[in-house]
């Protein structure tokens, strides 16, 4: 099939920030300003009537950004991006945008869909709102489909793009149960050129990690579990898009910039792996920030329990001591 797009869309992504092959080659660090850096997958605030909240969405944001994260990507899988149809989803954008944030270079969006004309239709929204990039997820309905099929699928999305950037496939095998290999990867950063430019390894197996690092040098290798973080920075990684940094981005900023580990941050990982993990991650955002309005979710999640939410937050305080509580919620 062809991979062909408009010329104009091929020349703004080629002029796409984008590692040099030579970069994060050989296990070293790359440099600082070819870097993705630490970007937060947002979580999504909802009101009591189930719609978002847009005034504590746009506050969160800015309080991340402020923190350290310089880039934020919406509906992606912490923020419950499944769960939120294409009204809300332009709503979201907007509000962003009369926020004052510039959508062109801090904003991001999760692709999550099926069918090409759907998965086209959420990134074509993103990009005509002048937005970053996209995170997109492969066809998460079909199972134990092939190379060939992914690839048709992936460049059947990129094709239906008006003016595709910054396109960045994710590898979440736990949650979508189809996983990405590293010869379809380059399979599509060959045929998208400056338009495929990074993987988001949400895997948590090392050597997946790994592999990434050595065959895709010239892509931006992501790390969504924070206990590989720093190790992949040392070894020529280029930054993350994770969920952590909802609740202590500024704490865990010098794992990207410097490739530090940070005590405690492991077993905190570790404990919110043993239950749902974005109503987890939710109770530690309403935790250090008190502000219980961050606990709901849209379903088919179930906000954590209140024995889930207490353990988080001890394992929390234990973890990161130091880490400053909002004594009073920032307001929306």
């Amino acid at each position: 099939m062809s991979t062909s797009i408009p010329a104009r869309a091929a020349s703004a992504a080629r002029s796409a920030s984008a590692p040099d092959a030579s970069e994060g080659a050989g296990g070293a660090p790359r440099p600082p300003s070819q870097r993705f850096g630490l970007g937060v997958a947002l979580v999504t605030p909802f009101a009591r009537d189930g719609a978002v909240d847009l005034a504590r969405l746009c506050a969160h944001a800015r309080r991340v950004v402020d923190d350290g994260c310089s880039s934020v990507t919406l509906f992606g899988t912490t923020g419950e991006g499944a769960s939120i149809g294409t009204g809300q989803r332009a709503a979201m954008l907007e509000a962003m945008d009369d926020a004052g944030f510039d959508l062109r270079a801090q904003v991001l969006a999760g692709v999550a869909a099926s069918s090409v004309e759907d998965a086209a239709a959420q990134a074509n929204q993103l990009y005509d709102a002048g937005g970053r990039g996209i995170l997109l997820a492969p066809p998460f309905y079909f199972k134990g489909v092939g190379d060939e099929g992914l690839y048709r699928w992936f460049a059947s999305v990129i094709e239906r793009c008006r003016e595709p950037r910054e396109v960045i496939v994710y590898h979440i095998p736990s949650i979508t149960s189809v996983p990405l290999s590293s010869p379809l990867i380059g399979r599509l950063k060959r045929a998208f050129p400056g338009i495929v430019t990074g993987v988001k390894d949400s895997s948590g197996e090392w050597t997946n990690t790994e592999r990434l690092l050595a065959d895709h040098a010239d892509l931006h290798i992501l790390v969504g579990d924070e206990r590989q973080l720093a190790r992949a920075m040392r070894q020529g990684g280029s930054g993350a898009i994770n969920g952590f940094s909802n609740f202590c981005a500024r704490e865990i900023l010098p794992m990207v910039e410097r490739g530090a580990d940070v005590p405690g941050i492991a077993g905190l990982v570790d404990l919110l792996l043993r239950r749902p993990v974005t109503p987890g991650v939710k109770a530690l955002v309403a935790h250090r920030y008190r502000d219980d309005a961050f606990v709901a979710v849209a379903p088919p999640l179930v906000p954590a329990d209140d024995a889930a939410r207490a353990e988080l937050a001890a394992a929390f305080d234990r973890a990161l001591p130091d880490a400053r509580r909002a004594r009073t919620p920032v307001p929306p």
